[in-house]
């Protein structure tokens, strides 16, 4: 018990020592107190990983934007879930998300023509604007943002005054591809054949492509669009 502790401690020791080395390098904007703008949802809350084996596992979750992984708590630490390819789905707050390559997507629609969602963060240093309001980017994010371990990654904090832009990149698919679209114009080419009717559903519904409720109700009248006979997966 007495070497666990010594180990604990050390642990801890590195962590802390890493902290205020980013600390050092940004003029101590890093503090111990600080946020995860980062993550998905406010606060971890238990989640279901379920494996493609057939097992599941309770776990505390969350989503980190920047690295676009699931990401568990275990003693007030956070880190990456690991053998991402023996994952079937990952469920948080009644949504699932879905391993695509090593990064996960949600979905929000599962049809003969699906949706999925693709978040992407990206870190804002504090400073100056850089042109219409936009501010310069962070360099080396997973430096700033992770430590890896020999038990996987360890999510770090970021500086109190560093923000998290998230993108929101769709995916949808006809003819087992799947085609990615964040705008109305990218969105029309995936069904060219339906430009009129779905011009026509976009203006009469007001739909905004930043909002996940329009762009699901979107995607639920493409699948009335098209007759079962013709619809592709």
């Amino acid at each position: 018990m007495k070497q666990f502790n010594i180990l604990n401690n050390s642990f801890r020791t590195i962590i802390l020592l890493i902290i205020f080395c980013f600390s050092m390098s940004l003029n101590g904007q890093i503090t111990s107190s600080g946020t995860s703008p980062q993550f998905l949802f406010p606060a971890f809350d238990t989640g279901i990983v379920r494996m493609k084996n057939g097992l599941s596992q309770s776990m505390q979750l969350n989503y980190n934007t920047v690295s676009e992984k699931i990401v568990y708590e275990k003693g007030n630490e956070v880190y990456d879930l690991i053998n991402i390819g023996m994952i079937d789905a990952v469920l948080i707050h009644e949504q699932m998300f879905v391993p695509v390559g090593k990064i996960f997507h949600e979905v929000l629609l599962i049809a003969p023509i699906p949706l999925l969602v693709q978040y992407k963060g990206e870190i804002l240093a504090p400073g100056k604007d850089v042109g219409y309001g936009s501010k310069p980017l962070v360099s080396s994010v997973e430096t700033l943002t992770s430590v890896k371990l020999s038990m996987g990654y360890y999510n770090l904090k970021l500086p109190v005054d560093y923000s998290v832009k998230v993108e929101k990149v769709y995916l949808t698919g006809r003819k087992g591809n799947s085609v990615s679209f964040i705008n109305e114009k990218q969105f029309l080419k995936i069904f060219p054949d339906k430009e009129s009717e779905l011009k026509n559903f976009i203006k009469r519904n007001r739909i905004r492509f930043d909002r996940l409720t329009d762009i699901k109700s979107l995607i639920k009248y493409c699948n009335e669009l098209y007759p079962p006979a013709n619809r592709i997966s």
